[in-house]
């Protein structure tokens, strides 16, 4: 199988290339929010305790998310490989990842990470506040405290990766399809 997780900050263009990576590779996108959205709404065991608990406006925990993203393996055993959009977050959830997928005798294949200064990814995500509706694309304050907590807290799990050799580094900025080629170069290059 080939598991990819994309990697980089809020604005860095992970849902635009997932989309391409997805159809070019034949992978299932696994974005955490998506799942939350679609627990929520078939209203699953683990979506009526995601919901509740993000009713009371607490995170949902590790173990919740992880049995989400287990259903979805199981659900699509014969996949030829997943893309990992927004998890992991931490370097515990990268760690609960590479247990849940062993017990599937799997593993990540390479973390493909887009890098793209803050100034640009400012600049992205005011351009997408014009268009989207979220609140949280309409600010630079609130841009800046987002992309701060990327560096502060979902950075180092960049680190676990690189620590597995599994690390690559891919320039976020320039044309969408030279990206997407470029992510295409390291992505042939990873193991399956």
């Amino acid at each position: 199988m080939l598991n990819i997780v994309l990697f980089g900050p809020p604005g860095a263009g992970k849902g635009t290339q997932s989309q391409k990576i997805k159809e070019k590779y034949d992978l299932i996108h696994l974005s955490t929010g998506d799942l939350l959205r679609s627990e929520i709404g078939a209203k699953t065991e683990l979506g009526l305790k995601a919901k509740k608990l993000m009713d009371q406006g607490i995170l949902v925990p590790d173990e919740v998310v992880v049995g989400m993203i287990d259903n979805k393996l199981q659900e699509h055993k014969g996949a030829n490989g997943f893309i990992f959009d927004g998890f992991p977050r931490t370097v515990q959830q990268a760690g609960a990842l590479d247990n849940l997928l062993e017990s599937h005798k799997d593993s990540i294949s390479g973390m493909i990470a887009l890098e793209v200064t803050k100034n640009e990814l400012v600049q992205r995500l005011l351009k997408r506040g014009e268009t989207s509706g979220r609140e949280d694309d309409k600010s630079e304050e609130k841009i800046s405290k987002r992309v701060e907590e990327y560096e502060n807290k979902t950075k180092p799990v960049a680190d676990y990766y690189k620590s597995q050799h599994k690390f690559t580094s891919v320039e976020g900025i320039g044309e969408i399809d030279e990206i997407f080629e470029n992510i295409c170069s390291a992505i042939d290059k990873l193991p399956r």
